[in-house]
């Protein structure tokens, strides 16, 4: 099982090429950086983690660009969105940014997916917040179509393209693995609908004792558990919960980071990193 790390990053932590270089110098297998693009004002929507929004969920830096910095200095470390919030995304662009970054970072790139919680963020893009699921999922589809066809087009209810000429194509085929965000039983079935792994969130789910029912899923789909990658999300930094989740098969364990200066997080990777080895 790998470890992987996600954070925040702003203009007051530690920066994305600097943590990447520390992530991968410590054996670290990926980085996964958020998104939001902005956080309105007015607010009706509930955060899922607590009363109050941190303020990094408006501070955070663009993932494309960051992971690219990150790319610029690493060589082996993965380079992962999580989430890319694709419901308030031009798939067009979306999917050029996603091949962009596979190529220049050599074939490093996972595309964390998801359609979000925000509904006001969702509504400054022109989303609607009751039909998110199917709009992720046709724009997902249309990427596909657009990293994998010569001539793409793409016709669905939300998302609809006559032949288009969209290159640079991914470095990985047939494109960078989706893992799909969110809980069960609906992010899985998405996942298992038009992703290749899940990525539950520590502490939403049962998530590890839900682990047969979701394999089952996969090969009711005609589809391999074997080749199907389970990532949790926030997953607590304790031996006891990563043998746990090791044993269960999962795929990786991805631990938060704090949005804090250099020193902090370096020594939040010294700790990651005993545990690290104390896992084996």
């Amino acid at each position: 099982m790998d470890i992987g790390l996600s954070i925040f990053p702003t203009d007051y932590s530690i920066q994305p090429a600097a943590l990447a270089q520390a992530a991968e110098a410590r054996g670290f297998e990926s980085l996964w950086l958020p998104e939001h693009s902005h956080i309105p004002v007015r607010r009706e929507s509930p955060w899922p983690g607590g009363p109050e929004l941190p303020s990094m969920y408006w501070e955070v830096y663009e993932p494309f660009a960051a992971l690219a910095a990150a790319a610029a200095v690493t060589t082996r470390l993965k380079l992962a969105t999580g989430i890319c919030l694709v419901v308030q995304r031009d798939p067009l662009y979306t999917a050029k940014s996603v091949a962009t970054l596979d190529r220049i970072s050599g074939g490093r790139f996972l595309f964390g997916v998801g359609a979000g919680w925000n509904a006001e963020e969702m509504r400054n893009h022109g989303t609607e917040y009751r039909t998110r699921f199917g709009l992720l999922r046709e724009r997902i589809l249309a990427m596909k179509a657009i990293w994998t066809q010569e001539r793409a087009e793409f016709h669905g209810r939300q998302v609809d393209f006559d032949p288009v000429l969209a290159w640079p194509k991914p470095l990985q085929r047939p494109h960078p693995p989706i893992h799909v965000g969110g809980g069960f039983p609906g992010a899985a079935r998405r996942a298992i609908d038009y992703g290749d792994g899940w990525m539950p969130i520590w502490g939403r789910d049962q998530i590890l004792e839900r682990l047969p029912e979701v394999r089952a899923l996969v090969r009711e789909a005609g589809r391999d558990p074997e080749a199907f990658e389970i990532s949790i999300f926030g997953a607590p930094a304790r031996l006891e919960v990563l043998q746990q989740a090791r044993d269960a098969g999962v795929r990786r364990v991805i631990l938060p980071l704090p949005s804090a200066a250099a020193a902090e997080v370096e020594h939040r990777l010294e700790r990651y990193g005993e545990l690290m080895a104390a896992l084996g």
